[in-house]
């Protein structure tokens, strides 16, 4: 499992490590019942302090994507459609709020929006 922690990110490393486990999750690298590093071998990895891989771990199982045993470690949950489903929508929503931001920016109109999305999405017959 490849993590990778950016010094000049303005996302707290916590955030950077529980965002790229979620992402490995989703993407289907990381299966339901994969064993996930020790918070202390993976804080020694990325040589970190283990209270910030806790804090992540924490987030992570918080969000339902792990579960984690005292004594064995943590795991990936299994998945419902209907949680991957909505963590998609999200992530999606807030990467077209960051679209639309930009569009305004350079006062791009609505249809010319929606005329850049349907190229980039693959056309109108491509639903």
């Amino acid at each position: 499992m490849d993590i990778i922690i950016s010094n000049s990110s303005g996302e707290p490393i916590y955030q950077q490590i529980s965002t790229q486990i979620k992402a490995l999750i989703l993407n289907g690298t990381l299966k339901a019942g994969d064993a996930l590093p020790s918070m202390r071998q993976l804080a020694q990895n990325l040589r970190i302090s283990v209270i910030t891989t806790k804090r992540a771990y924490e987030e992570l199982e918080r969000d339902g994507f792990i579960e984690s045993y005292t004594g064995k470690g943590s795991f990936v949950k299994g998945q419902n459609a209907e949680l991957l489903r909505e963590e998609y929508l999200r992530q999606t929503e807030e990467l077209l709020g960051q679209v639309c931001a930009k569009a305004r920016q350079c006062d791009l109109s609505l249809d010319e929006l929606k005329e850049m999305l349907e190229l980039i999405y693959g056309g109108e017959g491509n639903e």
